[in-house]
Order: structure tokens, then C-alpha cells, then sequence
């Protein structure tokens, strides 16, 4: 790894910036001061900058002296609605929101990349710094995409980086295919009549049903998903009933949960099963359903091409031997699919170290380890010297 492509006083201010945004932690759609800050370290780096994409969201263009292909590279800035339990000097100082799976880290490395590679000259083609807001489940891809992203910047190629517990700092896993699975939510409501508990044969009871459902819901994955594809399908929410009324069968019960999955048949698939189940067990019991099943993101797929350049800076910057081309994909999901299904992409993963406490992504006790900024730099700027012919 070329450690000068940071001068010391660079990397420092960058870490101190990374933990003052670890401090000020903003969900996402409301990255102000994120954004702020954002905003003028670009400006300060003498880039085009277009800003309200997606609300909070920020491009930052540097364009070379001839023409070339055009890439993008996506940071993600918004922090999480979840308390903070280490005690560090940089904690938290916003109840309830954490910063919990380093889009801090994320948003100070593509600075330094922006930082590093603005003094370039000899670049041929554009690079665009994407901060993008709002990933963790709130739609920030989607809303850049509505508002213009693609219509408004040409993009060959898509890239995202993510920082990954586990896998030793100044090492990185670039993968081709499968990384993240599809996210999306599915929603059932048994509608039956209710009756006196005593009373159940004058009625038609919902909450049997849903226990038959839930049953038979985990036959979509174990007796309907081929053994070497992979899902996800989860019940995570139940309501019905009053505790306050235990001789009551209610009129209702809603049931709702996640499903997960790698490829766009098997999640078309698993939204058709998921609907079978529910209506075949409400007619077995003479009840209705109500069923609806909320797409939220695709999966993360890395095309070829795009993750052969991605493999090649990675290697580049920090040694052949510091960079996995096998690394098992994570059933988290993350909207950077939003950009990479409309042109080409490849995310990849950067060593954050061990994870300390069993501290991994979403945990109270998570921190974004600072001796990952300067591989991640050195990653996106060779990554943009190799795209660009520098």
C-alpha cells in the first residue's frame, strides 16, 4: 500500500473528522450537518458539486482533461436509530442514534479519495463522489435515482465499499456474483369472525390459521428452495387478540416478516409462495387473506467486468496477497443494488479489524476502526488512476 498517498497531517485530520461525525450521528433523510460538512470539504477540493439529490445527498464531480469512461463511487452517510454502550470519547452525543455501521468511516475514506485524487491532471474521462443518504432502510438510492442521478451524470460503472469486522485491516474481499441479498417485507392478515373463546365453533378462527401459516411457511425454503440456492423467509411481527380479553377469538390476526434471497427468480419466486401458502390455509378454514409483499431492494450482484477492475485496483493498492476473491455473501442487504442494476457494478468489502466484544455491524458496541481509513483510500484512488489512465 502507498502510504504517501496521505500526508500524516491528512490522515489525522481525517480521523478526527471521522469521529466528530461518529459524535453527530443523523437517520437517514435528515444528514443536514453531515451533508454541511460534506459540502464544503469538496468545495474546499476545488470539485462540481450538486447537492439535494435525494434530499441530503451529494455528487461531487472531477472531470479529466480528455475524454474517458465515467465512473461513480458511493459512500453511504447516515447513522442508525439505536443507543451507543461503549464508552468512548467519541460516542454518541445524540440519544438513541448511533452510528452503528461506519457510513462514517465511509464518508471521511471517499473524502480523502476526492482529496488525493482532485490534484490530478493527467485523467482522462470522470469520476463522480457519491454521498449518498438514507441506506439503512429508509430508500436514499431510490430517491437519488428519482431525482436525476442517472438522467443528470453519465455512469458507466457503479462502485460501493463497506467496511467488514473480521477481516484484518489493510485487506479486502472482491467478489464476483452474489453479496448482499434482496431486502423486502411481506405483510399477511387473516380475516376470519370472532366468537366467545368457549365458543369457537361459531366462529371461524383466524389465529389457527396463523399458526398453520407459520408452520407451513418454512416448507418455502426447506422443501421449495433448490438445497444449493439460498433464502430467507422470516416471521417477525404478530398481532391479534387483547390479553385483557382471553375469552375472546378476535376477528383478525396480522403477521409480518422479511424475506431474503440472492437471485431475481428465487425472490420472484418466494413472493408467489409466500402468497399460495397464506390463501390455500384460508381457504382450508373458510377465512380470508390479505396478502402483500413490499420490495424494497434487489440484491447486491457484482457483474464481472466491473468487479475484474475492482479485484485489479484492490490488489494494486494494497499487494495481491491482501486481497480474497472468495468471501461468503451477507444476507443484510444494501440499497448500492439500486445503482449496480442500472449499470454495471461491483461493491466490495474492507478489512475493519476484529470485532472487538462480538462488536459486528448494528451492535451498541460497534466502532469504525480509523486504521481502515488510509486502505480505503488508497483503494478508491487507485480504483479511479486505473479507470481513468492515470
Amino acid at each position: 500500500m502507498n502510504d504517501t498517498i496521505l500526508a500524516p497531517d491528512d490522515l489525522a485530520a481525517l480521523v478526527a473528522l471521522r469521529r466528530d461525525l461518529h459524535a453527530h450521528p443523523e437517520l437517514g433523510f435528515e444528514e443536514e450537518r453531515t451533508s454541511a460538512i460534506v459540502r464544503e470539504f469538496l468545495t474546499g477540493c476545488g470539485l462540481e458539486i450538486e447537492a439535494g439529490l435525494g434530499k441530503t445527498g451529494i455528487v461531487a464531480t472531477l472531470r479529466g482533461e480528455t475524454d474517458g469512461p465515467a465512473i461513480a463511487l458511493r459512500a453511504d452517510m447516515d447513522a442508525l436509530a439505536m443507543p451507543e454502550a461503549a464508552d468512548r470519547p467519541w460516542r454518541s452525543t445524540v440519544p438513541g442514534k448511533m452510528h452503528g455501521c461506519g457510513h462514517d468511516g465511509h464518508t471521511v475514506m471517499l473524502l480523502g479519495a476526492a482529496r488525493a485524487l482532485a490534484k490530478r491532471k493527467d485523467l482522462a474521462g470522470t469520476v463522480h463522489f457519491v454521498f449518498q443518504p438514507a441506506e439503512e432502510g429508509r430508500g436514499g438510492a431510490k430517491a437519488m435515482v428519482e431525482d436525476g442521478l442517472f438522467d443528470r451524470f453519465r455512469i458507466d460503472r457503479f462502485y460501493g465499499l463497506h467496511n467488514m469486522p473480521g477481516i484484518p485491516v489493510g485487506q479486502m474481499a472482491v467478489v464476483e456474483g452474489p453479496q448482499l441479498a434482496s431486502s423486502d417485507h411481506w405483510h399477511v392478515t387473516f380475516r376470519g369472525v370472532g366468537t366467545h373463546g368457549g365458543k369457537p365453533h361459531l366462529g371461524r378462527d383466524p389465529i389457527v390459521a396463523a399458526g398453520q401459516f407459520l408452520s407451513s411457511l418454512q416448507t418455502i425454503v426447506s422443501r421449495g428452495t433448490d438445497p444449493i440456492d439460498t433464502a430467507v423467509v422470516s416471521a417477525c411481527a404478530l398481532a391479534a387478540g387483547d390479553f385483557k380479553a382471553l375469552n375472546v377469538i378476535p376477528d383478525e390476526i396480522r403477521i409480518g416478516g422479511t424475506a431474503r434471497t440472492y437471485s431475481h427468480a428465487t425472490r420472484d419466486r418466494v413472493e408467489a409462495e409466500i402468497g399460495r401458502v397464506a390463501a390455500g390455509i384460508a381457504s382450508a378454514n373458510g377465512i380470508e387473506a390479505d396478502y402483500r409483499f413490499i420490495r424494497q431492494m434487489p440484491p447486491v450482484i457484482n457483474e464481472s467486468d466491473a468487479t475484474r477492475r475492482a479485484t485489479e485496483a484492490a490488489q494494486a493498492a494494497l499487494g495481491a496477497a491482501s486481497v480474497m476473491t472468495a468471501f461468503p455473501p451477507s444476507t443484510a442487504g444494501d440499497d448500492f443494488a439500486i445503482f449496480s442494476s442500472r449499470v454495471p457494478g461491483a461493491y466490495v468489502w474492507l478489512g475493519n479489524g476484529p470485532a472487538e466484544d462480538g462488536a459486528l455491524h448494528h451492535n451498541t458496541r460497534y466502532d469504525f476502526n480509523d486504521d481502515a481509513i488510509l486502505p480505503g483510500v488508497a483503494f478508491w484512488t487507485r480504483l479511479v488512476e486505473q479507470e481513468l489512465g492515470g
